[in-house]
């Protein structure tokens, strides 16, 4: 496991953007919304990304994983070596990493995220604008 396979894997979820951030991190994002991050150069952890209440408390309790510094109010993981875990546990993982970003996205943001982009940009939905007003006129007063 190395970064081109963990860009592969984050960009294969739909809709899924990469960015540098912070310097050298690169960032997984969905709506602008991150769901995985890993630091470009040598650094202390290896990746970090979203659990569940129930898998954070599981997972921080093997060797390797600590709870993600700054992020573990979150429920944030990080990974001290690419060895922590094996790529399938980690594909798998990063997976629910994502679907738990993706629950949390106001409901407008998750439909549009379901419907596919066209080649203008933007979503096939209908547009419905609404019916344009004629302003009132004040009536002239004529001088008595």
């Amino acid at each position: 496991m190395n970064v081109d396979w963990l860009r592969k894997l984050c960009l294969s979820f739909p809709r899924a953007t990469e960015h540098v951030q912070w310097g050298n991190d690169l960032v997984f994002k969905i709506a602008g919304k991150m769901f995985a991050i890993t630091p470009l150069e040598p650094a202390p952890v290896w990746l970090t990304f979203k659990a569940t209440d129930e898998s954070f408390a599981e997972l921080t309790e093997r060797p390797g994983i600590i709870p993600a510094p700054y992020l573990a109010r979150a429920k944030w993981i990080a990974l001290e070596t690419k060895e922590a875990l094996s790529p399938t546990e980690l594909s798998e993982l990063l997976r629910a990493s994502y679907d738990l970003v993706v629950a949390k996205l106001p409901r407008k943001t998750r439909e549009a995220l379901s419907h596919p982009v066209s080649a203008g940009g933007s979503s096939p939905r209908k547009q419905h604008s609404k019916a344009k007003k004629t302003p009132h006129r004040k009536k002239k007063r004529t001088p008595r």
